[in-house]
């Protein structure tokens, strides 16, 4: 990808964040020893990023039959990384959705919100894909790891009424989604040429998918939600910036 052109990608999601990656964040990626870490929790990363979007397909956009259809899509994936399958996974790259899914009544932005998710949940589990095949191919083994405080960190943010739930989680999904793009661009000029390669790859689906996310957030809505992007942003950027004994993707400063 030509400097041009992430450049281009990174200026609004730059503009966006409330705080850039710390340098100390940087200086403990590129550390041999958490390199494995890196991988294990950007895979991690990936499928929670699809079960995330899927929830909110079944919990307000699909009927029930629909959402079994996501569960049997998504059940390879999990097989693997919670009950240690390794037979098979990659099947689920050619099934796919066995049908179109069937958009609840009674929800007027339904298939806004089946379009955008389905698309980002195709392309994070083929970024999962990616990056098992690069874990294989070096010879590190997956194995679970504990999850970081960023993500429930944010949710803790999120109204607890509706519509308000759902336009938090989506302001939400698309500060996460942001900061990947930012920590992929910071992180890949000091890696491998095979992991920069792919990290740079990445900036155009997870800046698409940041914008995905704000756009259903401010359609659903209807109004102004410049304040709640504000609060979350701060908060985001106070997870970013404030000490944390985990090192993860998307870890606070290293303590």
């Amino acid at each position: 990808m030509l400097r041009q052109e992430i450049n281009t990608l990174l200026t609004p999601i730059h503009g966006f964040l409330h705080c850039q990656t710390p340098d100390s964040w940087i200086e403990a990626a590129i550390q041999p020893d958490n390199q494995s870490i890196l991988l294990r929790d950007h895979a991690n990363c990936e499928l929670k990023a699809s079960q995330t979007a899927m929830w909110l397909i079944r919990k307000y956009a699909v009927d029930a039959a629909s959402g079994e259809q996501l569960l049997a899509w998504a059940k390879p994936y999990e097989d693997f990384v919670y009950r240690g399958v390794r037979d098979g996974i990659f099947h689920a790259r050619k099934n796919g959705l066995s049908a179109p899914l069937t958009p609840k009544v009674g929800f007027a932005h339904g298939q806004a919100l089946i379009d955008k998710m389905v698309r980002l949940i195709k392309e994070e589990f083929h970024h999962f894909e990616q990056v098992i095949e690069i874990m294989d191919a070096r010879g590190i083994r997956y194995q679970p790891l504990e999850a970081g405080r960023y993500a429930k960190g944010l949710m803790r943010a999120a109204r607890t009424h509706e519509p308000a739930t759902l336009v938090d989680k989506l302001i939400i999904g698309a500060y996460i989604e942001a900061r990947s793009c930012e920590r992929f661009a910071k992180v890949a000029p000091h890696l491998d040429d095979e992991l920069q390669k792919f990290y740079i790859s990445l900036l155009r689906s997870e800046a698409r998918h940041y914008q995905d996310y704000l756009t259903l957030a401010e359609t659903i809505a209807g109004k102004d939600i410049r304040d709640r992007i504000q609060t979350i942003g701060e908060r985001e950027a106070e997870l970013i910036q404030a000490p944390d004994s985990q090192f993860r993707f998307h870890s606070g400063v290293p303590a």
